[in-house]
């Protein structure tokens, strides 16, 4: 064979792999091989936050402890929100007596003194206005002065103005409570009910509880120190759901679609788990794929999770031990 003849054979040989391997079998085959892919077992961290910053009274746990639904894991010091709560409970009872003591009306000995004091009103104004018409009287012949009729006249004047006053209260009280001052009341009565169930309920999250069942995975903050509000004070691994964190590579992305069972293979245990594609990234993990070319697009890979069908074998994985996930439908 010449050399020239053997050169020819090499690149012939070399352009029929070239096309078997850009067929569309052997392309699946490519894809299948990229089965199973690694995964990481996880559950979901619930991050519970302090509502107020308050001091880390005490811990109720342990960390890696199992607690149930509404275990207290931390509480945070209660007296500045207790105090505020008895503060608010004060102006919710005095509101609801000043209701009270609207529907009620005014006591018989309030009537009773407002009473005496219009008949009093009414004696005075009759003697001043006898002793007016004698100033007047006395100033006609000469015998008193125009300054005293004044100063009558003003006496006079205050004391209608006494019988009158004590008059409209009388009335007001032999009438009883108007609507308007009803409503005015229980509109208060409702806004001091409302300001002591805002502090009640912040007393109470000063408690901290499990939401759910789990484990204790962290209680950051140590008895005496101070979380600022919205730091987490316990972190909470749920029982709920255990999932597989997986990343699709882009050849499979495709075929990987919400709903679709797979099987999970958990390093250490002969027992293969099922479960469910339960959601898939729509974008890509690492560089956007419109900044690769056709062949680096192929490196790309999108997060997806598979939550296991739970059981008790199921129950008991721990978070974060490594796995396999398979998708037998596309093999």
């Amino acid at each position: 064979m010449t050399a020239d003849r053997a050169t020819t054979l090499l690149r012939a040989s070399a352009a029929l792999a070239l096309v078997l391997l850009g067929s569309p079998m052997l392309a699946g085959c490519s894809r299948d091989r990229e089965l199973p892919l690694p995964a990481t077992l996880a559950r979901e961290r619930l991050e519970l936050a302090a509502q107020a910053a308050e001091p880390v009274l005490e811990w109720h746990v342990a960390e890696g402890q199992r607690v149930a639904a509404g275990t207290l894991l931390v509480t945070l010091d209660p007296a500045r929100a207790q105090a505020m709560v008895d503060k608010a409970r004060a102006a919710r009872d005095r509101a609801q007596r000043k209701v009270d003591e609207l529907v009620r009306g005014p006591r018989r000995e309030t009537v009773d003194e407002l009473q005496a004091r219009y008949d009093g009103a009414k004696l005075q104004l009759q003697t001043d206005e006898r002793e007016f018409a004698r100033q007047v009287d006395l100033a006609s012949k000469q015998l008193g002065s125009q300054a005293g009729v004044d100063l009558q006249r003003a006496a006079r004047d205050r004391s209608i103005t006494l019988r009158d006053a004590s008059r409209a209260q009388l009335a007001a009280a032999l009438k009883g409570t108007t609507v308007e001052e009803l409503d005015q009341a229980r509109a208060s009565l409702a806004e001091a009910d409302a300001t002591l169930r805002d502090a009640e309920v912040a007393l109470e999250r000063l408690a901290v509880t499990a939401p759910t069942a789990g484990v204790v995975d962290a209680l950051p903050f140590r008895p005496g120190e101070r979380p600022a509000v919205g730091q987490a004070v316990a972190v909470v691994l749920a029982d709920s759901r255990v999932y597989a964190r997986v990343f699709i590579p882009e050849p499979l992305r495709a075929r990987v679609t919400v709903g679709m069972p797979a099987t999970v293979a958990v390093d250490g245990i002969e027992h293969e788990f099922t479960g469910v594609v339960r959601y898939v990234s729509s974008e890509a993990a690492y560089t956007p794929y419109y900044s690769l070319t056709e062949h680096d697009r192929s490196r790309l890979a999108y997060r997806a999770e598979i939550d296991l069908t739970m059981d008790e074998r199921a129950q008991a994985l721990p978070a974060g031990v490594p796995a396999d996930v398979d998708f037998p439908s596309l093999h």
